[in-house]
């Protein structure tokens, strides 16, 4: 059975290609959100390849408490050395499930950049998102936006339906669910409101990304996009020209996204 985390661990090299495209840019706005200070403590949870967790290291300085957690040791790789080839070197890389993971010190900022519909249960791995923070701490997050990734999601679907026919009537997996339910301003503010954050601002993030067919595979085998795909190569190839087909020339990934940041009471 494919999990989250060797689905990753397999994607490993494509997700940190798209890095320069989104990953990076948006790991940025996440952390000017939560307006960081030198020595502050930070937990990155869902940490990736460390997209957010190398800028906020390096605001908060060399003296300060970083810790970063993935279920993923392909990205937790490469992000860890991003940091030693940075001299980021107190930086902690844990490989756990952060939606149970907790560390023996509260701290100052929480950030979680696409990560938080991946956890088992959302709500509950919100509130221990929480309880990993000081009182008056912040929680960064970002997450996607009603439309986000149109059409390119549907194209795609549609070119692994037609190899897999089975797929149509499966059930809609749980890290799509869960992502609906934050996928507008009042859905997310209300969502962190029902799990205990109060002084909540939700701002949206609007950015297009213009593909190649390269760039777009890569999207495809490096996020959980990966789960729609065959197992076996020839199946993955026809999948490939369909979409390739489907997407047809200069496409554009509308990446639209949400950025919230909100308070421990």
């Amino acid at each position: 059975m494919t999990t989250v985390a060797n689905l990753f661990d397999d994607g490993a090299e494509h997700f940190e290609r798209f890095a320069p495209a989104l990953w990076n840019t948006m790991g940025n706005a996440v952390v000017a959100a939560a307006d960081l200070h030198i020595g502050q403590s930070v937990l990155d949870a869902c940490c990736g390849s460390g997209a957010s967790t190398i800028p906020a290291a390096q605001v908060v300085g060399p003296d300060a408490r970083v810790d970063a957690v993935d279920l993923s040791s392909g990205l937790l790789a490469l992000a860890a050395a991003k940091a030693s080839a940075l001299g980021l070197d107190s930086v902690n890389f844990t490989k756990a499930d952060v939606s149970v993971w907790a560390a023996e010190q509260t701290y100052d900022a929480v950030l979680c950049c696409y990560g938080l519909f991946f956890l088992p249960d959302m709500a509950a791995g919100a509130r221990h998102l929480a309880s990993q923070l000081r009182s008056g701490g912040k929680l960064a997050i970002s997450t996607w936006q009603d439309g986000a990734h149109e059409p390119f999601v549907s194209l795609l679907r549609e070119a692994c339906f037609e190899e897999q026919p089975d797929l149509r009537d499966a059930p809609v997996p749980p890290p799509l669910r869960q992502m609906a339910e934050i996928s507008s301003v009042e859905k997310l503010y209300s969502f962190l409101e029902t799990v205990g954050f109060g002084s909540i601002e939700v701002h949206t993030a609007p950015l297009q990304i213009p593909l190649d067919a390269d760039l777009a595979w890569t999207l495809v085998l490096g996020t959980g996009y990966r789960f729609l795909l065959p197992p076996d190569t020839a199946g993955r190839e026809r999948v490939r020209s369909r979409f390739m087909e489907k997407l047809g020339d200069e496409p554009t990934l509308n990446a639209d996204s949400l950025i919230a940041v909100a308070i421990r009471e």
